[in-house]
């Protein structure tokens, strides 16, 4: 080890106030380890919403979950609360069961007000790069939900190709809340070019043990921030960096962190799925995780269905929970948001779960294992998409 006076925590708080990112302390941050227990705390919270309720989307699938959460929402709107939603018009589209334009417009005559992102319409390709990949809801000032989950049943009852759809949110409340909430106006405004009212925003005075760092991309404004704050995490680790992350095709500057935290000693531990919704993306990340594991990692597959978690934790000291995705698309192209929550009980409650996968759903990746899982026509594949994957 370096001998460093500050521990991981300390140094790269440090490093992200002189990056310029905004640190809030003060808040309460809860996780919400599975969809049941995040939508019924959202719906819950919903539900008590006495002045706005702001909703920030990649997807709301046109579902049973879908539904019953419109139908909360419409009740709010007839009581006076404004109910505003933004949903990303090309995730929509992708969806596989998008909004129709017919609930579209019902949603609207019942007085909730609703945005598609950036429509996708002629020319096509102008419309594909920078796409609002957020899942975040802000309920009167005083608690954003985020992280992983979308609206979507699958997330409840998984999909017949990959199982169980595993994922993870946090609920926090202190004054990290107006950040996101600053988040969902620059995102409306840019759709529907209405100005705020901050008359009518409220300021949250819940006070919590943790200081959250806010770091939001923003295509052309933060367009590496993403980067930057993952490398600058597992640089400043001294003894253990753990990630979870659906699309672990790295590259740039999060890959070479990850080898210069191996090189230095630091215990790095993986997990990818076993089954995801993509061949192609698959053997990538079969061959990233061989790399890592013959430098030294631990990887692990997750066998229980599609882990669809952003997780990180760094020497159990600090973790992050948010949107963003270890691929191209993320790193380099999509708005994202991540939350850094330096409070070492929030983080050890990830791990738990973190070491429970371990113990009772995954598959250490050996040599052995590698050979089984991947064999040459998969190698070939990934290989040859390992050129093309920035734009994956």
């Amino acid at each position: 080890m370096l001998g460093w006076s500050e521990n991981a925590a300390e140094r790269t708080k440090r490093d992200f106030v002189q990056l310029g990112l905004p640190l809030y302390e003060g808040n309460e941050v809860v996780i919400l380890p599975t969809a049941e227990i995040k939508f019924r705390d959202l719906f819950e919270a919903v539900e008590q919403a006495e002045k706005y309720i702001y909703l920030d989307y990649f997807k709301f699938q046109q579902d049973s979950i879908c539904d019953a959460f419109l139908a909360k929402l419409k009740r709010k709107a007839q009581q006076g609360v404004d109910v505003r939603i933004i949903f990303d018009s090309f995730g929509n589209k992708s969806s596989d069961l998008p909004l129709s334009d017919t609930l579209q417009s019902r949603i609207r005559e019942s007085g909730i007000q609703i945005a598609a992102f950036d429509p996708v319409r002629f020319p096509w390709i102008n419309h594909l790069m920078h796409r609002n990949h957020h899942k975040i809801a802000v309920i009167d000032g005083k608690i954003v939900y985020t992280g992983g989950m979308n609206v979507a049943d699958y997330y409840l009852h998984g999909k017949p190709k990959v199982g169980k759809w595993r994922d993870m949110h946090i609920r926090m409340s202190g004054p990290v809340v107006e950040a996101y909430e600053e988040l969902f106006w620059r995102m409306w405004e840019k759709q529907e070019k209405e100005t705020r009212n901050k008359e009518n925003s409220q300021v949250s005075q819940a006070k919590g043990q943790c200081t959250v760092a806010f770091a939001s991309r923003w295509p052309r404004e933060t367009p590496d921030i993403m980067r930057k704050t993952y490398a600058i995490a597992i640089d400043n680790a001294e003894q253990l960096v753990q990630i979870v992350n659906p699309y672990a095709m790295l590259f740039g500057e999060v890959r070479a962190a990850l080898r210069r935290a191996l090189e230095r000693g630091v215990r790095v531990q993986f997990m990818v799925s076993t089954r995801s919704d993509g061949k192609v993306n698959d053997d990538v990340i079969g061959l990233e995780m061989r790399k890592l594991m013959k430098r030294g990692a631990e990887v692990y597959y997750y066998n229980d269905g599609f882990h669809h978690s952003k997780v990180m934790m760094i020497d159990s000291l600090f973790c992050t929970v948010g949107t963003t995705n270890l691929d191209a698309r993320s790193l380099c192209f999509d708005y994202e948001v991540n939350a850094f929550v330096f409070d070492p009980v929030t983080t050890q409650k990830l791990q738990e779960i973190f070491y429970n996968d371990i113990k009772n759903h995954s598959t250490l990746l050996t040599p052995e294992v590698f050979k089984e899982r991947f064999p040459l026509k998969r190698r070939i594949r990934g290989r040859f998409f390992t050129i093309s994957k920035r734009f994956l």
